[in-house]
């Protein structure tokens, strides 16, 4: 094995119980479709997230002994045999003397998991160190989550844990190729947005650890996302690459089932029955629509008002193939680091066609902005979205192209509370108007502040944190994402009800607050504007 494919283990192996990977459905098989169809719980992640009392085994084999009878109770039955998963206890409350910097501060404990004991046969995959989670029903590690949520977790201090969480991902990419979704079962058959390449970056500004430490890592990312791509020819896929008309490859989002997703099984199949397509085909948008991150959005579907339209697959994203740019940089970057000056030389060529494609395929030079493409109809596809900022975020864009794409964000995207995540207010998703969403703003401001458009990016900068702050005045907390406006309303939409917490609002707006030390949201207190009420 080469200098370059070594991988650096800081962590202790032998510390880490085996990862059982069966996931609920393959485990429970009957049973599992029965809870799930049958809505035994409310929300359908509920059960997949469940412990089992005893060997599964024996609670297959005990439910196929009982469920015939004619007094059989399901929910009794799981009751018996399975425990939900609990958040651990607090006694976390908002203190209405803290600024908002120190209520984010004393939130990082509450959201910190010690994955010491992994309940037995849990869909919780094992890690080695502590990690954060988002909050509400999110209580695993989720991937493109985690790195916003480093950003202020280097602000209050805490580098403890970013080298926690530097050594939980380089397991996860050496154990199982990649970065699963989040650290359970049912999740290995896709990924998220590959911002590792970022993280690392942020590692070495804080001297957690070197970048180059990482570089065998980055490199399996890299063969994760490209497998298979080299064989293509024009007009063929394979899972996550697509080779264009002119032999260009460029990404896009995938998972490697196409079943419904066990988490959202009920609402899968539903999605599908309303489809008139194969279901499998629904399937598999789905979870690729769940890779992306933006589960749901206008952006994957041909018919705003039909979740069932979802055609992820087919579609070219702007924001990927910017993170797969700048992970090809920063692999030519480290290998010159390490002296493999061939290496180097092969991913920056790589860099470089890809930006390309991206030129060619994803920058529209009538409207002036980057936008996802359809492999299959050979087009762009019409919606603008916040995506059309990540070239700048990652320093893709050439000058002129970053001056067109501030113009019409400024005159579309820009909304009183922020960067709208798109222009669609037609959708039910929850990844369009009228929310917004902490990533997208920091992606935008930092994307424009690169170019020197730093006027709109700390316009957007201002209004998201006024939202932020007015929302933790009204109701002394963080949220998941908010309505770019002030009102009475919480943000909408998607699969489940608003979650508090939260990860990646309280990172980028930790970060943000730092940046502007004269922005309102320092004077603001929890539940100020309440008690007047």
């Amino acid at each position: 094995m080469s200098d370059s494919q070594q991988s650096l283990f800081k962590y202790d192996i032998s510390a880490i119980s085996v990862a059982d990977t069966l996931t609920p459905a393959e485990r429970y098989q009957e049973l599992f479709v029965a809870v799930q169809m049958q809505r035994v719980f409310a929300d359908s992640k509920t059960f997949v997230d469940c412990a089992p009392r005893q060997q599964p085994e024996a609670i297959l084999e005990a439910y196929r002994a009982r469920c015939d009878d004619p007094d059989f109770d399901l929910r009794a039955f799981v009751d018996e045999h399975f425990s939900p998963f609990e958040v651990p206890p607090t006694n976390f409350v908002a203190n209405p003397d803290e600024s908002l910097a120190d209520h984010i501060d004393r939130l990082w404990p509450v959201l910190t998991r010690h994955p010491q004991e992994h309940p037995a046969h849990s869909s919780l995959l094992p890690l080695p160190y502590d990690y954060v989670v988002p909050g509400g029903r999110f209580t695993e590690l989720y991937y493109w989550d985690s790195y916003f949520t480093m950003l202020g977790l280097d602000e209050s201090g805490h580098c403890d844990l970013l080298r926690a969480m530097a050594d939980n991902f380089a397991y996860l990419i050496d154990t199982y190729g990649h970065v699963p979704n989040g650290n359970r079962t049912y999740y290995l058959g896709r990924s998220q947005p590959p911002v590792f390449v970022f993280m690392t970056e942020l590692f070495e500004e804080n001297g957690v650890y070197r970048a180059s430490d990482y570089l065998p890592q980055l490199l399996k990312e890299h063969a994760f996302w490209t497998d298979g791509g080299d064989a293509l020819r024009p007009g063929e896929a394979h899972a996550r690459c697509v080779c264009l008309p002119d032999g260009s490859l460029l990404n896009r989002y995938w998972d490697e089932r196409d079943t419904p997703r066990e988490e959202a099984y009920r609402e899968d199949i539903e999605t599908a029955r309303d489809s008139g397509r194969p279901a499998h085909e629904v399937y598999r948008d789905l979870r690729a629509g769940a890779e992306s991150g933006w589960d749901f959005s206008s952006r994957w579907l041909d018919d705003t008002e039909r979740l069932s339209s979802i055609r992820t697959t087919r579609i070219v994203p702007v924001d990927l193939n910017s993170f797969l740019y700048k992970l090809e940089i920063q692999i030519a970057r480290l290998s010159e680091v390490k002296g493999l000056d061939d290496h180097a030389r092969s991913f920056r060529q790589r860099a470089e066609t890809r930006l390309a494609a991206i030129d060619r395929y994803l920058w529209n030079e009538r409207e002036g902005a980057y936008f996802d493409y359809d492999w299959c109809l050979q087009q762009q596809r019409a919606n603008l979205t916040a995506a059309t900022l990540t070239p700048l975020f990652v320093q893709a864009a050439s000058a002129a192209q970053a001056e067109r794409v501030a113009d019409i964000v400024r005159r579309r995207l820009l909304a009183p509370g922020g960067l709208a995540t798109t222009e669609s207010s037609a959708s039910e998703q929850q990844w369009d108007r009228p929310n917004g969403w902490a990533p997208l703003q920091w992606m935008g401001i930092r994307g424009l502040q690169y170019y020197g458009h730093d006027a709109l990016a700390l316009q957007i900068e201002e209004r998201w944190l006024s939202i932020v702050a007015y929302l933790f005045e009204r109701e002394s907390k963080l949220v998941e994402k908010y309505v770019l406006r002030q009102c009475a309303d919480h943000a909408g939409g998607g699969e489940y009800p608003l979650q508090d917490g939260f990860g990646w609002t309280n990172g980028v707006t930790r970060k943000l607050m730092q940046e502007d030390p004269r922005h309102e949201a320092h004077r603001c207190r929890a539940g100020s504007c309440a008690a007047q009420d």
